[in-house]
């Protein structure tokens, strides 16, 4: 009997089917919908299935005698991750509509403007399904080269058709009526959006062959600083407005690559470090995104820890921010030492929850990996800790992430918890930015013509810092 693999997510479900069996039948179970009855008219139910170029509909898909893989976009729910902040307007589009999308290493987010108001009509995100490939851009670089090019720029497109479609039907409009469309991403992610051979950006000296800042026939994709820090920081740099004050300004976007921007005496540093999938559920063993029952919080309080679940749920697993509070209780409550030797392994969250000490050194890695990126730009621009006023923090992981934990494990530097400002999905905020503003795309262009690069890799004192940065202290 032939096989369906299902990759949702970064999840593989295998089911047996018989020859002529309905697709959209085998994927009901996993909450694949027809809205329109199973007429094929509507277009939500696409998914990409092996041996078609282009994505079908479930609903009319029959499956013949051969074993067939089919990617199935995860939808998230949008009050938990970070989005643009901004209230939905309920009144009918005025003009054009407009879209701005963030495709991000892990969740690829697009919201919905009215081009004459400014006004957010709609928002909707989902797990970016090229995660069934690879967890890291380092990854997915390797497996286009290993000949899944192609694969991952339909998986990546049919996602973002999806969410337009979505974003559309909450709307209340039609596709059609969406003019003019920003995708922002980091490099590698807009290189396989467009289906762009990523070599370049393999080996040293990781000179990009394209840093965009143009128009696609998807829409205009703003302008990367380098091979490693790309379009969506130049759209965060845009949003947060650091480079039009006159003090010292950091930003730190806290996701699956953890970029990072310095502003000081009228000049942009900028670098990328690998922080890895570990805050946004990968690589841990009971890890999960932030979905409803996920721990987001936990206390150390008399002696013993407390958790908080997303809705107040029954715990399911425990989400970045939980990981982060989670590490930083055990070491005031001395159940674990700034080794991260834990005391008693596995350590009991919840009933059915639990961290490793395998989860310990992972979240060890991303840490250290974040504090001394910070470090070692802070080195190479001349500037201490003390001079930075203001510390932006952007991305979906630093939207819920306690700072003070952050501080207490030493992921960021203890001087700069209380000088944060979150900012959440700042990248999308400024690809609807670079959709709204006529001067938007020169903001952008200049942010990224002028930034100064500070390469990691081979460094003698980032890899000291990152070594010391290992201790939980």
């Amino acid at each position: 009997m032939p096989v369906l693999t299902v990759r949702l997510g970064t999840r593989r479900y295998e089911i047996p089917f018989t020859p002529g069996a309905s697709l959209g039948d085998l994927l009901h179970e996993f909450g694949h919908v027809h809205p329109c009855g199973g007429r094929g008219i509507c277009g939500k139910c696409r998914v990409l299935l092996s041996g078609h170029d282009e994505p079908v509909l479930s609903c009319r898909t029959t499956l013949g005698e051969e074993d067939a893989e089919v990617f199935l976009p995860q939808s998230l729910p949008v009050s938990q991750i970070a989005m643009t902040g901004e209230s939905l307007t309920s009144l009918p589009a005025k003009g054009d509509v407009g879209a701005a999308v963030d495709i991000g290493t892990t969740t690829i987010a697009l919201a919905l403007y009215d081009m004459e108001t400014g006004g957010c009509l709609a928002e909707t995100a989902m797990l970016n399904p090229q995660t069934a490939i690879a967890a890291d851009v380092i990854g997915r670089i390797d497996a286009a080269m290993k000949g899944k090019l192609e694969t991952q720029r339909k998986l990546v497109t049919a996602a973002v058709d999806t969410l337009l479609l979505r974003a559309c039907d909450q709307a209340g409009i039609s596709a059609g009526d969406v003019r003019q469309r920003v995708l922002t991403g980091n490099t590698t992610m807009l290189y396989l959006l467009t289906g762009r051979d990523p070599s370049s950006l393999s080996h040293a000296p990781f000179l990009a062959d394209t840093l965009f800042g143009a128009e696609h026939e998807r829409g205009y994709l703003p302008p990367c600083m380098n091979a490693f820090v790309g379009a969506d920081v130049t759209c965060a740099v845009l949003e947060s407005g650091m480079c039009d004050a006159q003090e010292t300004a950091l930003l730190c976007d806290l996701g699956t690559n953890g970029e990072l921007a310095l502003w000081k005496d009228g000049r942009l540093y900028v670098t990328s470090t690998a922080a890895g999938p570990v805050f946004e559920g990968a690589c841990i063993s009971c890890g999960v995104s932030s979905v409803p029952g996920a721990i987001d919080r936990v206390l150390a309080q008399g002696g013993r820890m407390y958790v908080h679940t997303i809705g107040e749920q029954p715990a399911v697993g425990v989400c970045g921010s939980g990981l982060l509070d989670a590490c930083a209780a055990l070491l005031e409550l001395e159940m674990m030492d700034e080794t991260g030797y834990l005391e008693d392994a596995p350590c009991m969250l919840a009933d059915g929850v639990s961290l490793t000490q395998a989860d310990i050194r992972a979240v060890q890695l991303a840490k250290a990996a974040i504090f001394a990126g910070i470090s070692t730009l802070l080195a190479k621009a001349g500037c201490s800790v003390q001079e930075v006023k203001r510390f932006y923090v952007a991305g979906g992981f630093g939207s819920h992430a306690s700072m003070a934990s952050a501080a207490a494990i030493g992921m960021i530097p203890r001087q700069l918890a209380g000088r944060a400002k979150v900012i959440g999905n700042a990248a999308l905020r400024g690809a609807a930015r670079l959709l709204l503003s006529p001067q938007g795309r020169a903001q952008a262009e200049a942010i990224a013509g002028a930034a100064v690069h500070v390469p990691l890799g081979g460094d003698a004192g980032f890899n000291n810092a990152y070594m010391e940065a290992m201790m939980f202290e």
